[in-house]
């Protein structure tokens, strides 16, 4: 650092100075400068000077402690920060003056560097040993008394998540950001059961006791923000909001997805650092950042998110009792770098209106049979909070028998028209398993039993499939494997099929076995296909340890299995879809127990139309005809339109 034309004419009107004793003789260095600045040195490190004398640069006296107390004032922002000083050459006499460059290291919070060159004097005028001469250019050039060495943040952009096409899906879009000022209220319970029942025309729900909290703890001229729109949505509102007496609003820009719902708790969301954040990451985060929760930008937090840039500043009081900064040092920052995905825009938004209309939480995940990419992943009926569709962990209910007749065709233990009989119910070791709706179908061609999805049919055939056909039917199609996705996944835990019973359940998708939405969209599409390829979710940063390609299905086995889902929707249980436009649909539906002595079921329904292939399940839904259907036939309309 050079010193500034102030600088200079002080140190020049320092040589000229007829420097006195200070008294303090005990403290000084009589074996020659070098001994006297070492120990200063040494004392700037430790945190002790008691063993160095000093006199102010006016020659006047000045203790061990002011000295330390007005370098750590000098040092401000940077006082608690790692500092490595080092001389750099022996001081240089002048008679009773000398004087001895030296090098300042800091490591900056974050672990920047900043190395700058400073000078320290010191004299032996009137005294009987050297001493230092104290004044704030020693700490830096550009340093004047009751000034300080401030840092300023400077934050770095964050990178968007892209789409395949490297397209941004999420970037940044205006808002309005709605809020209130306490001094502005007038009734605050009135406002508040305004502000819900306004927000509510835009899907928005609001925690009125925090919200509460937060009005009572802030300042009268507060702006205590209630909830962030996209401007499409806040101009839906923008009349009502602002006829509410108390209500104030702010425009900005947020890190956003093209609609509120879109993959939500897939790709999680951006919010300002919580306090648990900012004591998590001391080092790296400050108030006012923005973070990402929860989904991709949780993940990917610090790739997306950047390395912020950082200035040291002289703060300088003005005669106005103002205060000035004057940069003398700065990093800029680095930008956030993107991540690239997937998803589809088209296929996404197409999942997001079909989850929607079901009241129920549900979800659906699209798959691409040609790459296996995902191309949507919905969590409905608003964009959920948790991934349900990626992580859930549910039974599959009768879409399971896609798995289980694959292990059975394997085993050429059935045939498509060999007969398997449909009783009313079937009793394996004192466990009695019945069919939906009491169904009775007797002896009939097994693609039938498929179609219309006869459980005891497939309790019957246990045995000829075995725990072992079971797993490796499964394991055809990827499901229990350690998938890589880039995003926190569930593949599927394969029941052991270890009694009888547990066996004759699992054919059917109860028991032990457990799988998401997005392990059965995987397995179908390994059946679209001929084989199992892993799902892919995150392009870039390709995933470390994606599962390899499964091995070919066995056309004797995939191509009969295809020909039963076809009948499933032609003849079986999701004649809904039969006139659904566009290619043949294919699929299985599925209605999984999930609690014993509950008439609860979950309704699923899987399957692939072209070269899409998805996987739907409503909790609580009921019957997968019932609730799954619905969302499927709203989906793939979607898609053409």
């Amino acid at each position: 650092m050079h010193p500034s034309g102030r600088a200079r004419r002080a140190v020049a009107a320092l040589a000229g100075l007829a420097l006195t004793a200070s008294g303090l003789a005990a403290c000084s260095g009589s074996d020659g400068p070098g001994k006297t600045l070492d120990a200063f040195l040494d004392g700037w490190r430790g945190g002790d000077l008691s063993k160095v004398g000093f006199v102010t640069a006016a020659g006047g006296k000045i203790s061990a402690n002011d000295v330390y107390a007005q370098l750590q004032g000098l040092a401000g922002d940077l006082a608690k920060s790692s500092v490595l000083l080092s001389k750099q050459s022996d001081p240089k006499e002048t008679g009773d003056i000398a004087s001895a460059p030296i090098k300042i290291d800091w490591t900056l919070p974050g672990g920047a560097a900043w190395s700058y060159e400073s000078t320290v004097r010191l004299t032996q005028k009137n005294s009987d040993g050297w001493r230092v001469v104290w004044e704030p250019a020693v700490v830096n050039s550009e340093l004047t008394e009751g000034d300080r060495l401030e840092l300023r943040r400077k934050s770095a952009d964050r990178a968007d998540i892209l789409g395949p096409d490297g397209k941004p899906l999420v970037t940044k879009r205006a808002v309005t950001v709605v809020g209130v000022s306490p001094e502005r209220i007038e009734d605050r319970d009135k406002l508040l059961d305004s502000l819900i029942d306004v927000l509510k025309k835009v899907d928005v729900t609001i925690d009125r006791k925090d919200l509460t909290t937060r009005i009572e703890g802030s300042k009268p001229d507060a702006f205590v923000d209630v909830v962030t729109l996209r401007q499409a949505d806040y101009a839906k509102v923008a009349g009502k909001v602002r006829a509410l007496t108390g209500t104030v609003t702010q425009e900005g820009e947020r890190e956003l997805a093209p609609t509120r719902p879109f993959a939500r708790a897939t790709i999680g969301t951006v919010d300002l650092a919580t306090r648990e954040d900012l004591d998590a990451n001391p080092e790296t985060l400050a108030r006012g950042d923005e973070v990402g929760h929860s989904g991709l930008q949780e993940r990917y937090d610090v790739q997306l998110r950047g390395t912020p840039g950082q200035s040291v500043v002289i703060a300088r009081k003005t005669p106005d009792d103002k205060v000035e900064d004057a940069q003398i040092f700065s990093i800029e920052p680095v930008a956030g770098k993107p991540i690239k995905t997937t998803l589809d825009l088209r296929t996404q938004n197409a999942a997001d209106r079909a989850v929607a209309g079901e009241k129920q939480p549900s979800a659906l995940v699209a798959v691409r049979i040609s790459d296996s990419s995902v191309v949507a992943v919905a969590n409905g009926p608003s964009g959920g909070g948790v991934d349900t569709a990626l992580t859930g962990q549910v039974a599959p209910g009768s879409t399971f028998k896609m798995v289980s007749a694959l292990g059975l065709l394997d085993k050429k233990a059935v045939t498509l028209d060999g007969k398997v009989d449909c009783p009313k119910t079937k009793n394996v070791s004192g466990r009695t398993f019945k069919n939906a709706h009491d169904m009775v179908l007797g002896s009939v061609p097994f693609r039938t039993d498929f179609a219309k999805s006869c459980n005891t049919a497939f309790v019957n055939l246990a045995p000829k499939l075995g725990a072992d056909g079971l797993q490796d039917a499964a394991a055809k199609l990827g499901l229990g494997a350690k998938w890589d996705l880039g995003a926190d996944s569930f593949s599927g835990k394969i029941s052991p099929a270890d009694s009888p019973t547990e066996l004759a359940a699992a054919t059917f998708g109860q028991g032990a076995t457990a799988v998401s939405p997005l392990a059965m969209a995987g397995a179908t599409a390994a059946v679209a296909r001929g084989q199992f390829k892993q799902p892919r979710l995150v392009l870039d940063p390709a995933p470390a340890n994606p599962v390899a390609d499964g091995e070919k299905l066995a056309d004797e086995s995939v191509k009969p299995l295809r020909t039963m889902m076809r009948e499933v929707v032609t003849r079986g249980t999701g004649t809904a879809l039969r006139d659904v436009p566009g290619d043949p649909v294919y699929g299985k539906t599925g209605t999984a127990e999930f609690a014993d002595g509950s008439k609860e079921t979950h309704a699923w329904f899987v399957g692939w139309q072209g070269d899409i292939a998805f996987a739907v399940m409503v909790q609580k839904g009921g019957a997968g005809a019932e609730a799954a259907v619905p969302i499927v036939e709203r989906f793939l309309t979607g898609l053409r339109k």
